[in-house]
This record gives structure tokens, sequence and C-alpha cells, in this order.
């Protein structure tokens, strides 16, 4: 029995350093498709390494890819935040959730760009967006796959200048047929 935790505490601190390897590899190394105003529009996760670019859904999306090859189970999870930090529009902005078994499920977001300091320290969240606004939501529900209203949105949308101009949101009144809760 002894040798069984022994095992099992040096697996979760292997997938706790993995878990944190891939999600700096992602935040540091995938471009947001809007900061750096690149093309094409990526949602497969195979397009995302080979373009190196994409809005914050596929870099969860890749995200999710990398940990679930690695045997750790990992989630998409999402905010509904202003597009410009002025309050209205809203969309979507995606993250991930991974399972680590010294704190459950933690949340993590691979979105990097100037001012946003997203880092993986576990047990506490340091997400890239704080909630500004009473119109804005930051879901507790975890889900095992993307958004269909996501990957419609970027099945749909060639450049990121037209993705930007169309973002996938849902109204805060019908997130909870997404399977979205918030957490406030």
């Amino acid at each position: 029995m002894y040798e069984r935790t022994k095992i099992d505490s040096k697996d979760s601190l292997a997938n706790e350093a993995i878990a944190k390897m891939r999600f700096e590899w992602v935040r540091d190394e995938i471009r947001h498709s809007v900061d750096y105003q690149m093309n094409p529009v990526t949602w497969l996760a195979s397009d995302v390494l080979h373009y190196k670019t994409g809005y914050s859904h596929v870099k969860s999306h890749l995200l999710a890819v990398l940990l679930r090859g690695n045997g750790i189970p990992a989630v998409f999870c999402y905010q509904h935040l202003s597009i410009d930090d002025t309050n209205a529009p809203y969309s979507l902005h995606g993250f991930n959730g991974v399972y680590l078994p010294e704190f459950g499920w933690y949340r993590m977001d691979a979105r990097n760009k100037e001012r946003v300091d997203a880092q993986f320290t576990p047990p506490h969240e340091k997400l890239a967006f704080k909630i500004q606004f009473l119109e804005e939501a930051d879901f507790s529900s975890i889900l095992p796959e993307l958004l269909t209203v996501v990957i419609e949105a970027l099945q749909s949308h060639i450049t990121w200048e037209w993705m930007l101009q169309n973002l996938p949101n849902v109204s805060l009144e019908n997130a909870t047929n997404y399977g979205l809760s918030s957490s406030s």
C-alpha cells in the first residue's frame, strides 16, 4: 500500500510538471490571432501547431490535446467578457481546466498579451482576465468539448479581422442552455 502511494504521489508531481510545461509552451509560443494580426483562422489543433496562431478557443483546444495526449484530464472553461474592455459588445473567452490529483480541477488560461500575466500556479488561479462589468461572467462549468457555437464561428471565418467582427458569444440569459453556469 505504501509503495503505491509513493508512485501516485510521483505521478501527480510528474503530471503537474507536464501540465505546467505544456501550458507555458502554448501560452508563449502560440500567438493570438488578433494581437499578431495573423491568418488563417485556425480551429484544429494540428493547424494551430502548423501556423502557430489561434484565438483563445483554439489555444485551449491545442492545450487540451497536448494534456490529454499525456494522459492528463483536460476540459474547457469560459468567461463572458467585454471585447474592448469598455462594456458591450461581449464574447466568449476560452481557456482550460486540468485535473491535478493534489488540487482537483484547476483552471488555467494560456492567453498571452501585453499587460496580461496568466500563470500556472496551483492551487491559485491566475487567469488572463478578471471580471470588470456587471454583464461579464466567469462560468464555473467545466466542459469536455469546445462549445458548438465556438466551433461554428471558427469554421465560418477565414481572416482574423472577419472573426474579430463575429466573435462567438452566448447571452447570459441563454448561458445555461450551453451548459454554462456562473460562479458569481
